[in-house]
């Protein structure tokens, strides 16, 4: 942190703080880590995890530091060790190999990212190509084309893909989308393949998840009242770098950090009202470390605009729920 403002007993200066809501930790997000954590209290350190189990650096380290050893994949696990796959989701070769060593593994895969594996399934054994809407290396995005043999599934990144895009048999085609995209873009993405294959088939509901939907609409709710919007989230993390976005496309400048030592007290000159909010992956305690940073330079005045209430809960996988209910009973 670069500390440019000098106190020195004089008054701070007034900061008007929006706080987006809702913000942080989705329910997918919050299971996945549980999951983690009950595996840890179950079975003893270490348990492995494949991938990071959600993108934050500050999740992983409390993790780590419990007994989770983070691997990039299954060669990296010893025999007859536990281990966990990550919220993004898998290929179906991973927990394929993990049945073929014998490994002990629970599933930590978003509901709603299982979701979108499940409509993939069905598309192609309905004959249909999929052009999938996403970003190219995105853990999800890998996991998703591992759910179908290859070549039934085409990536389109952006609008300009989706207008270059020369399938085989244009009268049998279907699209998905990544969960944690941003909504207006998928929007037009959408609505291009749809002008130019009429007969495309998509899913009933919306695949970006309800967090993600929700984020994005806090951030829109505050970024026309703020010179500065403020994110939490990691650099991998698509749906904290979409925030970023929606908070610049809504007229506010707008930076993504992890921590709040790498706030530059700079970006706030000028700033008499700012906005801060947190990807899925974010937890509160990191909120409330950026808000108590601010206060040693600033006299902050807290406002929560909030627009949706969220009361979603996923369920446990079966062997970590019949084991809990077990314990407590």
């Amino acid at each position: 942190m670069t500390e440019q403002l000098s106190l020195h007993g004089e008054s701070k200066p007034p900061l008007q703080l929006l706080l987006a809501a809702p913000r942080g930790f989705c329910a997918g997000v919050d299971r996945a880590i549980k999951i983690v954590e009950l595996a840890l209290e179950q079975h003893g350190a270490p348990v492995y995890v494949r991938h990071e189990i959600v993108h934050n650096r500050f999740v992983v380290d409390s993790l780590k530091a419990k007994g989770a050893i983070f691997v990039e994949e299954l060669d990296e696990v010893p025999d007859d060790a536990h281990v966990v796959f990550s919220a993004h989701g898998v290929p179906k070769s991973v927990p394929q190999n993990a049945q073929d060593r014998g490994l002990a593994y629970l599933d930590a895969t978003c509901p709603l990212v299982s979701k979108v594996h499940r409509q993939a399934e069905r598309q192609v054994e309905a004959g249909r190509h999929i052009v999938f809407v996403g970003h190219k290396g995105h853990p999800e995005v890998v996991g998703t084309f591992g759910q179908v043999p290859a070549g039934t599934m085409s990536l389109v990144e952006t609008a300009e893909d989706a207008r270059n895009f020369q399938p085989d048999d244009p009268e049998n085609l279907s699209f998905l989308t990544q969960t944690t995209l941003s909504v207006d873009d998928t929007a037009e993405i959408v609505q291009i393949l749809q002008e130019r294959f009429p007969s495309i088939v998509g899913p009933k509901g919306e695949d970006i998840c309800y967090a993600t939907s929700n984020r994005q609409e806090s951030v829109k709710a505050i970024a026309n009242r703020c010179q500065l919007v403020i994110v939490i989230g990691a650099p991998n993390s698509s749906n904290s770098l979409r925030l970023v976005e929606v908070a610049k496309r809504g007229g506010a400048q707008s930076y993504l950090v992890q921590r709040a030592s790498e706030i530059n007290l700079s970006w706030l000159d000028g700033v008499t009202t700012m906005g801060l909010t947190a990807g899925a992956s974010a937890p509160e305690i990191l909120v409330r470390e950026i808000v108590d940073h601010l206060g040693r330079f600033f006299d902050v005045k807290e406002e929560q605009v909030t627009t949706a209430e969220e009361s979603i809960i996923f369920k446990l996988p079966r062997e970590l729920a019949n084991e809990t209910s077990g314990a407590a009973s």
